[in-house]
């Protein structure tokens, strides 16, 4: 067997891999019809973390306050900062009663630790279920808290959201950045509807006190400084205690990144908690990633070498359609179909970036929460 001969037949295997993925794994969330639950009138303490916020505070709290919802408290953490966060919080909780402040000074064993800050905001929260969201955030709709509280039940005690960004137009970096987060969402969606969740996202997040103390809150990655969010998920998260909630009425956005340099740093942050994820996990997320990298490299190597050319371009569209069709689905729910005439250049400047994220990290360590 030549070389060409190996590459030819290890292509048409990671074709099959990845069209399998995209079929059975994401399948399962893109093809999946939305769930509606009935309206529950249960008390919510909404927890909202903030470090050197005051602006966005000022811009994004209103959109809380003025929730539908019958009984909720609004639990603001000032974690230590050097800004005007915790007079901004005050005005408004002179005027809104259902406001408590919490306000965090660095201690030096939780230094600069934001679970510190969320386990003391979590402490101070006056109902059982909590709803997280971050101080750059607004919820899209007056229906947020209905929405993801529905699906709690007396099994389900975690509900995944979805957190998207603000949309900029002419913004190549900002297709990037919202494209990274709907492959993200597809990912830890179809895991869950799988039965295997492993993540979520702190900007629209919700779970139950009981999980929270049951886990003895953070401490099993104390010492990890991201991953308040994801690696929390990853260690309570069962196919049997969680749910996920995609009514577009539920959806929250954040402002993004504004140059490619704060928003590599934002990923190296983020990427820095995968190592400490469930073994299982860790295996799956690796195996997309790298059968992902090898699909291009192949393809274009076999291209390039004219190798039984109509085959593999005839596996190559096979593997776009499939993975168009499936993203279109799960674009459409999620509100970002503008993205789907990027894909394939979104998708390997992406899976460009993540390489160059994953050795700058086994080189230095990332910046955290500050």
């Amino acid at each position: 067997m030549s070389l060409l001969d190996f590459v030819y037949n290890t292509f048409i295997v990671i074709v099959c891999i990845q069209v399998f993925f995209y079929l059975f794994l994401f399948g399962r969330f893109s093809f999946s019809k939305p769930e509606k639950k009935s309206l529950k009138k249960i008390g919510v303490s909404i927890i909202v973390c903030a470090k050197n916020e005051a602006e966005n505070l000022k811009s994004f709290l209103p959109s809380i306050i003025s929730q539908n919802y019958p009984d909720f408290e609004i639990v603001l953490i000032n974690d230590a900062s050097q800004d005007n966060s915790l007079d901004v919080m005050e005005d408004f909780k002179r005027i809104y009663n259902n406001i408590k402040i919490v306000d965090v000074k660095n201690v030096e064993a939780f230094w600069g630790n934001k679970k510190y800050a969320l386990t003391l905001g979590i402490k101070a929260s006056k109902y059982d279920y909590l709803l997280f969201t971050d101080a750059d955030c607004k919820p899209v709709s007056k229906y947020w808290i209905q929405e993801m509280i529905s699906h709690f039940s007396n099994k389900k005690h975690i509900v995944l959201g979805y957190g998207a960004y603000s949309k900029i137009k002419k913004s190549l970096l900002n297709k990037l950045v919202r494209f990274e987060t709907l492959v993200t969402a597809i990912q830890y969606f179809s895991f869950a509807k799988l039965g295997i969740p492993y993540m979520g996202v702190g900007r629209n997040l919700a779970y139950t006190k009981k999980e929270f103390f049951n886990a003895n809150g953070f401490i099993n990655h104390i010492q990890v400084r991201s991953g308040d969010d994801d690696l929390f998920i990853n260690q309570i998260a069962t196919n049997k205690n969680s749910s996920i909630c995609i009514s577009k009425e539920s959806f929250t956005e954040s402002i993004p990144k504004s140059t490619f340099k704060e928003w590599f740093k934002q990923k190296r942050r983020h990427v820095s908690t995968a190592k400490h994820y469930k073994l299982k996990h860790k295996v799956l997320l690796a195996l997309i990633y790298i059968t992902q990298i090898w699909f291009w490299v192949l393809a274009i190597t076999l291209c390039f070498s004219i190798y039984n050319l109509q085959i593999v371009l005839l596996l190559f569209l096979l593997k776009l359609i499939v993975q168009y069709i499936v993203y279109g689905f799960s674009a459409k729910k999620l509100n970002e179909t503008d993205l789907l005439i990027f894909l394939p250049f979104l998708e390997v400047f992406l899976i460009i970036t993540q390489l160059t994220i994953f050795i700058n990290n086994l080189i230095s360590k990332p910046n955290h929460w500050k």
